[in-house]
C-alpha cells in the first residue's frame, strides 16, 4: 500500500514582511496563513512548519502505538501525545535540532515494562520519526496512567 498526501503554499512578498498560506487535500488547512510573525514572533493567528511537522509527528507516534497496543493484544482508552519541536541557530540559517515528544496513555491490562517496550517501539517505527532522523535528538516521555 502507497499512499501520496499533498499540501501547497502560496507566499507573497519577502521573507520578513511576506505572507503565506498553507492548504492541505483534505482541507483541515485551507488557505491557513503563516509567516515569520507566526514562525518567530507573537503572531497566534498563522502557524509554522515547525508547529505541523510537531502536530504530524505527535498524530503519527500515536498511531503507530494504537497498532502496536493492538497487535500486542491491547486497547488503549485514550493517548494524549504532544510534541515541542525546536528551531534553532545554524550558522545564517536555521536547523531543527530537538524534537521532545509526550505521551500519556490509559491502557487496561498492561503493565508499565512493555507500555514502554511498545511505545520505544512506535516512536523508533513511526513513519515520521523515520523520516526525521537527521534531527540530533528526538525524545520520548511515556506516562502510563491509570
Amino acid at each position: 500500500m502507497a499512499a501520496d498526501k499533498r499540501a501547497s503554499v502560496h507566499w507573497e512578498g519577502a521573507g520578513k514582511t511576506g505572507k503565506g498560506q498553507i492548504s492541505t487535500e483534505t482541507g483541515a488547512l485551507s488557505q491557513f496563513p503563516y509567516g515569520f510573525g507566526s514562525r518567530f514572533g507573537d503572531d497566534r493567528k498563522g502557524t509554522n512548519p515547525e508547529e505541523i511537522l510537531g502536530a504530524a509527528h505527535a498524530a503519527c507516534l500515536t498511531m503507530a502505538l494504537a497498532f502496536a497496543l493492538e497487535g500486542a493484544g491491547f486497547t488503549a482508552t485514550s493517548i494524549d501525545t504532544r510534541a515541542a519541536v525546536r528551531l534553532a541557530q545554524d550558522g545564517p540559517g536555521f536547523k531543527i535540532d530537538r524534537i521532545q515528544l509526550e505521551l500519556d496513555a490509559v491502557i487496561p491490562g498492561i503493565d508499565e515494562a512493555k507500555f514502554h517496550e511498545l511505545a520505544a517501539g512506535a516512536k523508533a517505527g513511526c513513519p515520521l520519526s523515520k523520516a526525521l532522523a537527521s534531527v540530533p535528538e528526538i525524545t520520548l516521555k511515556a506516562t502510563l496512567k491509570s
